[in-house]
């Protein structure tokens, strides 16, 4: 088989796209994240060759309903962090169509201010339907600008929900934007999401309801954290900056806390859990390409469709196909 043009090959003057992002060329640095985003098993080598100059970058998840502000704060904490001459790299995720894939991709016009500034990075990518408001390939950009040597990457996600706990997989440092009105405290408990975050931002805090909204919040953290530290609840303003300085204190204040064998615990398991999903997801591509060209996996879903065998029956077959076929190309 003719093997396509290696996507990883030289930006310029023969060296590799790898090494040209690591000597911080931005175009080289967009190129791989378009390679990470839709080329996957291209993204794998170039992944390879960057992550052993990772760990350094602070990364810090920004998630929370729609509405909340979370485009408006990031920017704010751009400038902040900008201000002090700290780099930051910045991937937001947006929704996608479950049809097409493709995204409104809007977060960058709204932190649009910033894109003269060669120590700023944006990036928007597509959600392509994951549920945890991250995109499979999202993991993957995080550790390329770490690598490109960004100070700071915060990553926007979608929205909020039970699956939304990805995002605490990916950060060190997780930031949960909540504003007055943006639901009742004691629903974001049942959901799971007091159990994330480092700091709480109620945003948007000079609106009506704002202190009596933060008082809930802390009856709720004393429910989810019964016996460790509740995370710092911060009002913030991303429109007039108020609190940003306060917001990124208290994210300093958070990973103060961790030693860092704790911190570098955390990071081995969240690439160890990384991998595991990737796995999955080639698995998922296998079987797909399975359920399409071999004739074995195409009769025994004919079987189910006929009401011949169970789903959990055939569901055991196809997953013995899939993992014993290792000519599989994913």
């Amino acid at each position: 088989m003719t093997q396509a043009p290696d996507v990883v090959a030289a930006a310029s003057g023969g060296a590799s796209l790898a090494d040209a992002v690591l000597a911080g060329d931005r175009r080289a640095l967009a190129r791989a994240l378009t390679v990470v985003e839709n080329r996957p098993r291209a993204a794998g080598p170039l992944v390879d060759a960057l992550v052993g100059r990772t760990g350094r970058a602070a990364i810090t998840g920004i998630t929370g309903p729609p509405g909340v502000g979370k485009s408006t704060l990031v920017r704010a904490l751009i400038g902040e962090l900008r201000a002090v001459g700290e780099t930051v790299g910045v991937i937001c995720v947006d929704p996608s169509s479950t049809v097409t894939s493709g995204a409104l991709l809007g977060d960058r016009v709204r932190m649009g201010g910033h894109h003269r500034d060669d120590g700023v990075f944006i990036r928007s990518m597509a959600s392509r339907g994951q549920l945890g408001g991250l995109s499979a390939a999202a993991f993957s950009a995080a550790l390329v600008m770490d690598a490109a040597g960004f100070d700071h990457v915060l990553v926007e996600t979608v929205g909020v929900g039970q699956s939304e706990l990805e995002v605490s997989g990916l950060a060190d440092a997780v930031v949960l934007v909540l504003m007055p009105g943006s639901g009742d405290a004691m629903q974001f408990l049942k959901a799971g999401i007091m159990e994330i975050p480092s700091v709480i931002a109620v945003n948007k805090s000079d609106e009506p309801g704002a202190d009596r909204f933060a008082t809930e919040l802390r009856r709720a953290l004393a429910i989810a954290h019964p016996r460790s530290g509740l995370p710092r609840i911060v009002r913030t303003n991303g429109l007039t900056g108020d609190g940003v300085a306060d917001l990124l204190g208290a994210l300093a204040d958070h990973r103060a806390e961790r030693d860092g064998e704790e911190q570098r615990a955390r990071r081995e398991r969240a690439l160890r859990d990384q991998a595991l999903r990737g796995a999955v997801d080639l698995l998922r591509d296998r079987l797909a390409e399975a359920a399409r060209r071999d004739p074995a996996v195409v009769a025994a879903l004919e079987e189910v469709a006929a009401r011949r065998v169970s789903p959990a029956g055939v569901a055991r077959i196809l997953a013995d196909e899939v993992t014993t076929n290792g000519d599989g190309e994913a």
